[in-house]
């Protein structure tokens, strides 16, 4: 049942990127192009998101627990560390470079297009190699790098 519940929820997601146009690169692109073709869409679905979010958070935090989990699983560091800084960092410029973000890209897989599936690739493989480098340098101490 509960993974019923998670497809149906990434369906409701996906429809919803799909529709407001975000699983499209060019509106995405044309976001950040302030100075040329400019299209303000994408403020307006973020904004919207935020709306939600904000509303969905302050009606779920009042349950003594999640539906489908033991406990609600929330961050508890407020820290700004440069793992942070710098996965952001990466996050935006990929973004930027190439239209298409997680959220947005997943539910584009269903285009076809080889941009989509290069792009979902590289995330992947991004995933993959910041794995493997956390575990090697977690291994070793800072004395022996």
């Amino acid at each position: 049942m509960r993974l019923i519940i998670l497809y149906f929820i990434g369906l409701i997601f996906g429809v919803g990127i799909s529709i407001s146009g975000m699983a499209n690169p060019a509106r995405v692109l044309n976001f950040f192009d302030v100075a040329g073709a400019w299209d303000p869409s994408l403020a307006f679905v973020m904004g919207s998101a935020l709306v939600v979010t904000f509303i969905g958070y302050r009606l779920v935090l009042k349950q003594p627990s999640p539906l489908m989990a033991s406990n609600f699983q929330l961050p508890t560091r407020r820290d700004l560390d440069l793992q942070l800084i710098g996965g952001s960092a990466f996050f935006g410029i990929g973004w930027g470079m190439a239209g298409f973000c997680p959220g947005g890209a997943l539910p584009a897989l269903g285009t076809g297009r080889i941009e989509v599936l290069i792009f979902v690739t590289a995330l992947i493989s991004g995933i993959v190699v910041v794995k493997i480098l956390k575990s090697i340098f977690s291994t070793r101490s800072l004395a022996q790098v």
